[in-house]
């Protein structure tokens, strides 16, 4: 018996609508349907950008990961709704830092 180095990351919805479209719809069970169906749907952000989201909102606003995948699913629309996804943390985020957040949030954002 072989032992096998399992790992795991932490995804957004953008980055895993990328990875279900490499498998293609054809190739796909069922729950890989149903969950292509739902992030096709809710996916707020190009899987580019929200991997450029994440390294931002990580790297240079000191966010916590899970923070930041939570922020890039939902891509709040203004500060009031950012503070939501920040309201358990312990830290103190300046308004001025949120704003910026909400404006980088609004350049990577996909209307539909």
């Amino acid at each position: 018996m072989s032992e096998r180095e399992v790992s795991e990351s932490k995804l957004s919805l953008p980055q895993v609508k990328k990875i279900l479209e490499a498998i293609g719809e054809e190739n796909m069970d069922q729950l890989q349907r149903r969950t292509f169906d739902y992030v096709a749907k809710f996916a707020k952000a190009d899987a580019a950008d929200a991997e450029t989201l994440l390294t931002k909102l990580v790297n240079d606003y000191g966010l916590d990961e899970n923070e930041a995948i939570q922020i890039i699913n939902c891509m709040p629309e203004s500060v009031e709704e950012l503070r939501v996804f920040l309201a358990a943390g312990k830290k103190i985020i300046d308004s001025a830092k949120l704003t910026a957040i909400v404006e980088l949030l609004n350049e990577k954002r996909i209307l539909k």
